[in-house]
């Protein structure tokens, strides 16, 4: 694939989160892996594509973990004040980006701090499959386990068919006036937004599902942590 022929895009990571699951002494994003911070291998990925405007980090204002990083410093990166939710962290990153120049019109690739193992190939296939796509969309995975429906009491109600259940995964690339609006509008709805799509969808859209690479993982609690580890020490 040329990466010339890519959409150029902005890319925003909301940074703010504290990572209760993890039972650790800071921030998930902070833990070590493989000798780095895990934000830094997740900015590794967009820093290094050669169609990348910029990235935002929406971050908690008093974070003291940050400014201790050497890509704090790189000036590709901008910082804005992350909010209470993922939701407040977007939009405060959306006009961070909005300041620096970025347009209405101008693909926006938000994605998780703590979801390190982008690979390139699904970054720069989710470029190309929604570079002329009129709403946008996210990397998914098909769902392959048989799910179920559980009750209050914890039995089963009943088993949904698998066929129509993709997990959603990030980056998700939406136009950012598009997005600054649905954001907005659901939040003085008081509507819950779990993801960018969700907001998207909350608007009355429809984003697209491009089918990604399913070690595209998000560190959630300590064997998260573990498994990308054991997929590089596999690769290296």
């Amino acid at each position: 694939m040329n990466t010339s022929d890519l959409p150029p895009f902005w890319a925003l990571i909301p940074a703010a989160g504290i990572g209760s699951r993890m039972r650790a002494d800071r921030p998930k994003q902070y833990l070590q892996l493989a000798g780095k911070s895990i934000i830094e291998h997740t900015l590794a990925c967009f820093l290094n594509h050669p169609q990348l405007r910029a990235v935002v980090v929406s971050l908690a204002v008093d974070d003291p973990y940050w400014p201790t990083l050497g890509c704090a410093s790189d000036s590709r990166i901008q910082r804005a004040d992350g909010g209470a939710e993922r939701a407040d962290s977007v939009l405060s990153g959306l006009l961070r980006l909005t300041a620096l120049g970025a347009q209405e019109q101008d693909w926006v690739l938000v994605h998780d701090a703590a979801r390190p193992n982008l690979a390139r190939s699904d970054l720069d296939l989710l470029l190309s499959e929604l570079a002329d796509d009129p709403v946008g969309g996210l990397l998914a995975v098909p769902a392959r386990d048989t799910l179920k429906r559980a009750g209050a009491d914890g039995r089963v109600q009943a088993t949904v068919d698998r066929s129509t259940i993709w997990q959603a995964f990030t980056p998700q690339m939406f136009r950012l006036g598009e997005l600054q609006r649905a954001l907005a509008d659901a939040l003085i709805a008081g509507v819950a937004i779990t993801d960018e799509a969700s907001a998207i969808e909350w608007a009355g859209q429809a984003p697209r599902l491009i089918e990604g690479r399913s070690d595209n993982l998000k560190v959630t609690r300590p064997e998260d942590l573990r498994s990308i580890a054991s997929l590089w020490h596999l690769k290296s």
